[in-house]
Formats: structure tokens, sequence, C-alpha cells
């Protein structure tokens, strides 16, 4: 069949996934002409590279998608990347834990806020950063420099006092009239001038309106000004001087590992280094610096907020020929056409890489980016200074690790020896049930592998069979579902666990180990923690199993339950909220099931945001019309109908 499609492969730009046995993709790429790409990687020059011999050995078969252009199969490849997380290719380490500072410009006031995901909502993005503490530290610093309101409401019709932060100047109180919505709005550009590290633009700024202020006599505005200069001054003097041309250069180096690579990013902001971040990288053997560097630019710049004109890079992204050991001439005319084997297309495909990569750059800057490497000078010592960084940080990561690893094989060999186990539990499953008087019952299944909790794996269960409390009987009811699901060959319930932990004593032990040998997989060892003295229970073993109340068995054990209790909790909350929300707009008279579908999804399930929505907002909700948005806001605003 892999035969059949290499045949039949398309002479058009594209992106190919290549699949293992099992059917995941293992590997994801594009190219300018998927016909000569994807079957270069079964020429017999091609996979003598020990990565592709990897690789190739393990392809059962592939799947293509066919692009308008060869920039358009560079953003679905960085995309599919992300959602599959290939084995083969080179890939952020956890890129959607990453917070953003979200500017929430769609709103009439904006506010600013942490998030964890950048979406097109109209607000404006910075980030990702890697360090939560530094994001939580610049946005303390600019609420203090600059009264952004804190409050999340849509409307202030119905505000009847400012918050306690307009007392203490920590908000500017739009919901009082304190402040126009155009001055508002001058100081969240002032805001983004910051995020966007122009903080010299900013300075000038504020300097020129505290002159003014003080020459109008008004001294109260002009001693505002002068504090955030001072404020601003202070970071501006942290500040390393890298050019004296005020340009705006992203500096990018790296340093590798055996599986880790580490990438530093130096943010020059008008010339002066405003910031710097590092990520972290899963790689494969044989990796090749430019091939790091490709993925780390497409992927990072995919969600970065703001791309400068210039990015330095610590080599030319320039492709060797993938039949020789020689590095490929420029001028595709000096192409020897003389080896049956070589393609021109596909010669041309692996040189162009560059510039594919730079007018992808240039069409979401709005302008030209070029991709240099600096040969001499301060550019090329604050390279190789980011260079430093990057084997620092890689090298703090690898000692965490190797920490961490020795923390959690202690704490498998305690549970192994306290429990009688032949080998160690490495694939760990925990069970929890949330409810409140028997309403919306739901369960949580989280797994810990090697010690370490793989939240991608985490399943939530609403339970179906049970009414009112009865933890016995909806514990054995998700036990029952998620071994059957495996039984089936769900890959989501693949593979079974070593150890199976139900938070509960004997009863919830008792009935899921009944479930177990129904099924025939009573073999699975499985324990009860009982929350009152931590104490673990075995079926036909009357006695607890007491583990030392200081060894790193037990904080595993309570990790995981609490894991499980946290993950049904908020499960548990998420349907509560719903039912809640669903039964007071059920009281609004001509609100059918689709318009009430359509609020909750245009006002992200909040029960507040809907009724301070004002009657314009509600009219903006797709498909509600202006007849069921009056109804609405009248309910909420009035207690009446219409």
């Amino acid at each position: 069949m892999l035969e059949e499609k290499l045949k039949v492969l398309p002479s058009l730009p594209g992106v190919y996934l290549f699949k293992d046995e099992k059917g995941k993709v293992i590997y994801v790429g594009k190219a300018i002409i998927l016909k000569n790409r994807v079957r270069s990687y079964f020429s017999s020059h091609h996979i003598d590279s020990p990565k592709t011999q990897a690789l190739v050995k393990n392809i059962c078969d592939l799947e293509y998608i066919v692009t308008d252009s060869e920039v358009e199969a560079l953003i679905l490849e960085s995309n599919l990347i992300k959602k599959h997380k290939p084995k083969y290719n080179i890939r952020l380490t956890d890129d959607k834990h990453y917070p953003y500072l979200r500017v929430t410009m769609q709103e009439a006031y904006p506010r600013i806020e942490i998030v964890r995901s950048n979406k097109k909502d109209g607000a404006r993005y910075f980030g990702p950063y890697t360090n939560s503490g530094a994001v939580h530290e610049t946005l303390k610093l600019l609420k203090k420099v600059f009264p952004i309101r804190s409050c999340k409401q849509a409307s202030f019709e119905k505000q009847e006092r400012p918050c306690l932060n307009a007392y203490i100047k920590r908000c500017s109180a739009p919901c009082q009239g304190w402040i126009s919505k155009e001055d508002y709005r001058k100081m969240i550009d002032e805001v983004l001038l910051f995020l966007e590290g122009r903080q010299e633009s900013l300075a000038k700024s504020l300097h020129v309106r505290m002159v003014k202020a003080s020459e109008n006599l008004d001294f109260e505005k002009a001693a505002k000004f002068r504090d955030q200069l001072i404020a601003i001054k202070r970071i501006i003097e942290k500040q390393k001087i890298v050019s004296e041309g005020f340009e705006d250069i992203d500096i990018i180096n790296y340093a590798r590992g055996a599986q880790k690579a580490c990438v530093q990013v130096f943010f020059v902001r008008g010339g002066k280094v405003s910031g710097r971040d590092h990520f972290m990288l899963e790689i494969y053997e044989e990796i090749e610096g430019k091939d790091l560097l490709v993925a780390f630019i497409k992927q990072y710049y995919s969600r970065a907020e703001f791309i400068p004109h210039d990015i330095l890079i610590p080599d030319e992204i320039e492709y060797k020929d993938i039949y020789t050991d020689n590095y490929v001439d420029v001028d595709v005319a000096e192409y020897n056409s003389e080896d049956e084997n070589r393609d021109k297309d596909e010669y041309k495909y692996e040189y162009e890489e560059k510039e594919i990569i730079e007018k992808w750059l240039g069409e979401k800057r709005g302008g030209k980016v070029v991709l240099k490497v600096p040969r001499r000078g301060h550019k090329k010592e604050l390279l190789e200074l980011a260079a430093k960084n990057a084997e620092e940080s890689l090298r703090q990561e690898i000692k965490t690790r190797e920490q961490q690893k020795k923390v959690s094989d202690e704490a498998l060999k305690e549970i192994a020896k306290y429990l009688n186990l032949a080998d160690l539990p490495c694939r760990m499953e925990c069970y929890d049930i949330s409810n409140i008087q028997g309403e919306e019952a739901v369960a949580s299944m989280v797994v810990f592998e090697n010690g370490r909790p793989s939240s991608g794996q985490y399943r939530r269960f609403k339970i179906n069979t049970v009414e009112g409390p009865d933890d016995f009987a909806s514990m054995a009811e998700v036990i029952r579902r998620r071994l059957m699901k495996a039984r089936a060959g769900d890959t989501r319930f693949l593979p079974l666990p070593d150890l199976v932990v139900i938070d509960g004593g004997k009863g919830q032990l008792a009935s899921s180990r009944k479930v177990m040998k129904e099924l025939g997989y009573d073999y699975i060892v499985t324990v009860g923690l009982a929350k009152e003295n931590e104490w673990l229970f075995r079926e036909g073993n009357p006695e607890p199993i007491i583990l030392p109340r200081d060894s790193q068995g037990l904080y595993l054990m309570q990790r995981i339950r609490d894991e499980a209790h946290r993950f049904a909790i908020t499960y548990h909350r998420l349907l509560r909220g719903k039912r809640n929300l669903s039964s007071v707009l059920d009281d609004i008279y001509g609100l059918g099931a689709k318009r009430k579908a359509a609020l909750l999804q245009h006002f992200q399930l909040s029960l507040k945001k809907i009724s301070q929505a004002s009657l314009e907002e509600l009219q903006e909700v797709k498909g509600l019309g202006k007849t069921a948005a009056l109804q609405v806001w009248n309910f909420f605003h009035t207690g009446d109908d219409v």
C-alpha cells in the first residue's frame, strides 16, 4: 500500500505525514514538490543518514495534504506537529503550558491578564514566556505604573461605587467616569509600548506629558507622570546597549544534549536588550543545528505576537545536498545533472528553506524579515552570550530532571517493596468520585508514568447508571467502563496500569475488585488509599499497609490521590455550573436550545458576563436576534419579559 501511494504522489506543494504500524503519526514534513520530497526518504542515497534510517524503518503508511503554496505548507506543518507531537520531529516541550500576557483590546476599557493559550479574539497577546514568575512580576509592575482596571465585567451600568483599587490609585475607575475612553486608550497604548520593549519611546512620551502638566500647573498629574517615568527609567538602566541604531532584533542561539536542546532568545528593542527567555526542545539523535533552528523558528514564531525585522542566528540555514556530503552551491545552474538519482526540483527545495521562512515571517509581520548570521561586533558577542545562557539553562534542566528521576525511582521502589510487587509500578492510575448528594456525579482517572503526571492520558466520566450518593456503585461503574474500553482496543485507555489506586477505603476497593474479577483483570494490583490515616488497603488483607510518614512512596501516593481529587472536583464544578446556568436561562421566555447554546458559547459559560452584558453586546451574539437579545436584557435588568 505504501509503494502504491509513493507512485501517485503529486508534483505539488503540501505536507506529508508518516505513520507507524499502529497508525500513529511519527513525522510531519513539508515539501514544495511532494513527489520528489517524499520519495527521497526511500532512495538509496538518502537512507544512508542514521536519523533517516531510524525514521524510515518505522514508516508503514503515509498521508499527504496538498496546499496552494510552500508558505501555506509551512503553516500547516507547524499546526500538525503541535497536534500530533510526532516522535521524529523536533518540538517545543510543553509549549501549551507557556503563559501569555493578554491585553483585551476588543473591550471598551481593556484589561491585562495572564492566560495559557493564544486565541484569535481581537486581543493582543505577548509571549509565550517560560518563566511564569517573571510574567507575574511584569503584570504587577504594569498595574503599579498604570492604573488599569482589574475587574472583568463587560458593562459598568450597574456599578454603584468604585473598587478598593480605585481608592488606592491602582485603578482609574472607568466604571465611575473618572477617566474618559480616549484617555484610557492612550494609557493602554503606553502599556503596549512597554510590552513591545519600546520603553525609550514610552519614556519620551511620559516626559513630554509631565512637562506639559507642570506648565499647566496640574502638579498632581505631573507627579503621576514623574513616578511612571522613574519606574520606566529604572528598567531602561538595566538594559544592555546593543546598537545605537534603535533596532528591533531577536537573537537566537542554542545548546544540545542527548535528547534535549535549549534555545535562548534575547529580545532587542530600540537597540537595547529588553528581555530574554529560553525554551526546551525534544530532539532525536543525529540532529543537525540547522534543523534545530528551523524547527524552533517555525514553532516559536507561529505563536509570537511581535516579529522584528532582523533575526540573528548562529548558523546559516543552508542544506546539504541530500545525495552527497558537500554543501550545495547557491547557483542552481551549476547543479550536476549527470547523476540520474538527482532532481533539480528537490535540490531547489532544499536550498529555498530560508527563503520560505523569511517570506512566511514577512507575511506575519507585515514587512520584510531577514535571517542573519553576524560575523563580528557586538551582535556576534551577544550571540555567543546567548549560547552560554543556553548551555547553562540546559545544564540546570538536566540536573533538575536527574534529581526528579532519582526521587521518582526511590518512591516507586518503596511502593513496590511495601506492596510486595515483582516489578516497579511504572504506570499508576488513580480514581476518585465527586458529587453533591448524588447530583452531577462524576469520576476522574489520572495517570502517573514513572512517578510523573501524564496529563494527556487523564480521563473523566459522567456516572450514568447510579442514582443518589453511592460511591461504591459509582466506582464499580467507572472501573467497568475503563476496562471494557481497553478490551475493545480503545487506544485512549491503553496500556493497562501496573497499579490501580482507589481513593477510598475498603468499600470502594471491594466494589472495584469485584468488577476486575468479573472481567478477568484481577491480576492488576489494586489498593485503596484511606484519607484519614493515609493507609493502604489490599483485598484479602484486613491489616493496613502503613508507609513511613516521611517516605517518598507515601508522598507519591498522596500526590496521585490529590491530583485525582482535583481533576474530579474541576469536572464536577464545570457540570454543576453548566446546569445552574442552563436552568436560569430556561426561565427566559422565547429562548430555545440553539439560542441558549449561542449565548453560552459567546460569553464563555459565564452567567455573570451574560447578566452584565449591554443590549448592544447581546445583539452581537450570532443567531440570537434583536428580539431575543431584548428578552435576555430585560430578564436580567428589569426582571420582566416583553
